[in-house]
């Protein structure tokens, strides 16, 4: 992670993170990301063309794993029905799961974590944008495959034509496949649990939440091989630039309030007072009244000192 900060370190006042400001933070993040999607233009020629194209590459290059993977989902239920259940759900629990983990239990690790994801979303909404796709399971039914989701829509919520609940499928882009978030999204997870899990457990599933998530998503015929290629190539750019995004962001919160650290250390030292050999410092004083004693001394090189103890002259002693 690109973080400074290690295990056991408090988190310092100028990042130090609140529910109350993450919260509406994420649900803004996840608006933006469903808004997106959903505002994001649809030439749907096109779409079908970028799908084609794809798949073409990947017949070239024998990546098409979509293909048997998507024959087996149809063919035996128990695999299809539960990766269903999968896709239309896991993507918007497990994730929101991790991050509050993270904001309770490893803290000093948890902003940067966000905003590599928050980061990474970004970089997909601009895929989605630029290059509408459509996914496997929309292409006539020449080219080989099944809708599992609408094979099965009478296990689940979700109706024939997404993975939306029934009757909100236009509420949906499904035209943005490229690159997948649901794999990125499982990548970002995975490591999550495999960096700071710190059993076996979570690191098992670091390992297989991710490579399940990119199976089913081929399986269900949602997206193509390369669709899974391009959700990791998001997140590793996302994963670099999140660095330079928390810079920029301290950069501007400083720009914003310039002043705010000077105005709290000035407030904490007006509330307490020094007291020592008698003298006591006012809530207006910056400077102890010893420093006039020093002042004076330093004035009369020639005085006889006193004693601390009983105020008498030295000599006379």
């Amino acid at each position: 992670m690109p973080q400074t900060e290690t295990p056991g370190t408090e988190v310092s006042p100028r990042t130090r993170l609140r529910w109350w400001t993450e919260l509406p933070l994420i649900l803004l993040v996840y608006g933006c990301y469903s808004a997106g999607r959903l505002l994001a233009r649809t030439d749907v020629g096109g779409a079908v063309d970028h799908g084609l194209a794809i798949l073409r590459i990947e017949k070239a290059l024998h990546i098409n794993a979509e293909h048997p993977l998507n024959r087996l989902f149809t063919r035996e239920a128990w695999l299809g029905v539960p990766a269903d259940f999968w896709y239309a759900s896991l993507h918007y629990l497990v994730t929101p799961a991790i991050l509050v983990w993270l904001f309770r239990h490893r803290t000093e690790f948890y902003r940067a974590a966000r905003t590599w994801l928050m980061t990474s979303t970004f970089i997909g909404l601009i895929g989605f944008t630029l290059l509408p796709t459509c996914p496997p399971r929309l292409l006539s039914a020449g080219h080989g495959f099944v809708d599992t989701m609408a094979q099965y829509h009478s296990y689940g919520w979700w109706g024939g034509e997404a993975s939306a609940p029934r009757g909100m499928g236009g509420m949906t882009n499904q035209y943005a496949a490229m690159p997948s978030l649901h794999v990125g999204w499982a990548l970002w997870c995975g490591v999550m649990l495999w960096r700071y899990g710190g059993t076996r457990i979570t690191k098992a599933l670091g390992v297989t939440y991710p490579l399940l998530t990119a199976i089913v998503v081929m399986g269900t015929a949602n997206h193509y091989s390369l669709d899974a290629v391009a959700g990791v190539a998001v997140m590793g750019v996302g994963l670099l630039l999140a660095p330079y995004v928390m810079r920029t962001v301290d950069r501007v919160r400083a720009r914003l309030a310039p002043s705010a650290s000077v105005v709290a250390a000035r407030s904490d030292g007006a509330g307490s007072s020094i007291v020592s050999g008698g003298c006591q410092t006012s809530a207006g004083e910056r400077i102890p009244r010893q420093r006039e004693e020093r002042l004076r001394s330093a004035a009369e090189p020639d005085a006889s000192p006193t004693d601390a103890g009983d105020g008498a002259p030295a000599a006379a002693r």
